[in-house]
């Protein structure tokens, strides 16, 4: 016997015995919990998700976007769909019934009325219906994890808009800072220039670095806008629909500096809790119940039939009971089909392979990311922003004491304006790199403590 057969056999043993032992219909029934579990009500496009609330939060919106955008509505039908498989696969086909009759037997003074009815089941070959069932089982348990996996990248995406949000808002407040002072500095430069201390340069500088920020805060005050429409998208709104103000700042989570420094330990959490690796792994069972059922298409399926023949005119002979069995020829056929389900099994297993490396990768990715944010932000607050301001102060000192230069005093203030700005970026960009670290453990971004799904 052909070495890949005697595999496939063996393969097709081992799933049924599998079946068996976990119980096919108690994994449909778990997964038919887990589904309704996962019940999203349906979300129209005039409700408010936020209504009354005073600033909008960042859990507060990632799990308004896992009730409400449609995205999920379609990954948990494609679960539904494929778990409604496993009773259809796992169901015997409809007996059929058979009747005939001898037309000119009635009414025939020869012979008695001549009429038969039969009843027929098919019964496949032992193992052949446990296969169907686990392969449809599988599926259902991959698209599971796609469901899941689908709610962690929309609520990354929800987290990363909530960053962009607060930075948006926070840009155009540093930049009204800045305005004013900017305002404070061309009033001070056109007096001097009425007594006669400065050139006319210092005002009109001042004019054009102003006309500058403002600009700069009217692309803040659009980004904000655009940032708000992105967050209706995913939450199933219109684009104008209002969205709650932002908060004052974005909190940076304790604990960051453990969580980032244990890459090994985390790799191993996010080998054991990212859905798209449960989803891989229920391809390749599916895949090996494939390949199992493949195998067993070699052997016959039985039909028990059962009738009652009245065209016999002894009636001892009327009853009748007999089996009937297809005869598997078709050997190229079965072979070639086999051929596919080893070859789709190679696939699925190359394929979980690939994403387990991509999990390792992206972890320890996240989490070298987290690190050097962390690290900015640490220099951007104590650091930078503290010589920014000062060397600000000192320009502003000496030009009002007629000892530094007009350009000078613009250079300072342009350049706490820059560190300002950076530093608020800072704080966003460890706040998306948390969020991402989330995403690549497999823990929901946004939520307390990375809940998991």
């Amino acid at each position: 016997m052909h070495a890949a057969f005697r595999r496939a056999l063996v393969l097709a043993l081992q799933a049924v015995l599998a079946t068996a032992c976990a119980g096919g219909g108690a994994r449909y029934q778990m997964l038919a919990q887990e589904l309704a579990r996962t019940e999203l009500r349906p979300a129209s496009l005039d409700d408010d998700p936020f209504r009354a609330a005073p600033a909008l939060e960042r859990e507060a919106l990632v799990r308004a976007v896992l009730q409400r955008n449609p995205t999920l509505r379609s990954a948990r039908a494609a679960w539904r769909a494929a778990l409604a498989r496993h009773p259809q696969q796992t169901a015997l086909a409809d007996p059929m019934l058979g009747m005939a009759i001898g037309p000119r037997s009635f009414g025939a003074a020869e012979v008695r009325d001549g009429w038969k009815v039969d009843v027929s089941q098919e019964i496949p070959f032992p193992g052949k219906l446990a296969l169907r069932g686990e392969v449809a089982l599988a599926e259902a348990e991959a698209m599971a994890g796609d469901f899941e996996a689908a709610r962690l990248e929309l609520a990354l995406l929800a987290s990363l808009l909530f960053d962009d949000y607060v930075l948006a808002a926070r840009s155009i407040e540093v930049e009204e800072h800045h305005i004013r002072l900017l305002e404070e500095l061309e009033q001070g430069a056109i007096a001097r220039l009425e007594s006669g201390e400065v050139a006319l340069q210092d005002p009109v500088w001042a004019a054009a670095e102003l006309a500058h920020r403002r600009h700069d805060r009217i692309r803040y005050a659009t980004a904000l806008r655009t940032i708000a429409q992105q967050m209706n998208l995913l939450l199933h709104r219109p684009p104008l629909a209002p969205i709650p103000p932002p908060p004052a700042t974005i909190e940076i989570e304790a604990g960051d500096d453990a969580a980032a420094d244990a890459t090994d330990a985390l790799v191993s959490t996010a080998l054991a809790e990212r859905p798209e690796l449960r989803a891989a792994y229920a391809r390749i069972g599916a895949g090996q119940a494939a390949v199992g059922a493949a195998a067993l298409d070699y052997f016959p399926d039985f039909t028990v039939v059962a009738g009652w023949d009245a065209f016999w005119q002894e009636r001892p002979l009327q009853p009748s009971i007999g089996i009937q069995l297809n005869v598997p020829l078709q050997r190229e056929r079965r072979a070639a089909a086999l051929d596919e389900a080893q070859a789709r099994l190679e696939q699925a297993e190359s394929e979980a392979d690939a994403k387990a490396d991509e999990v390792r990768f992206s972890v320890a990715s996240a989490a070298e990311r987290l690190r050097e944010a962390r690290h900015v932000l640490h220099l951007q607050e104590t650091e930078l922003v503290p010589a920014a301001r000062e060397f600000s102060d000192a320009a502003r000192i000496a030009y009002q004491s007629g000892t530094g230069s007009f350009e000078t005093l613009i250079e300072a203030e342009r350049g706490l304006r820059s560190a300002e700005l950076e530093r608020e970026a800072a704080r966003a960009d460890v706040s998306r790199r948390r969020a991402e670290l989330d995403r690549a453990l497999g823990r929901i971004p946004g939520t307390s403590r990375g809940a998991t799904p």
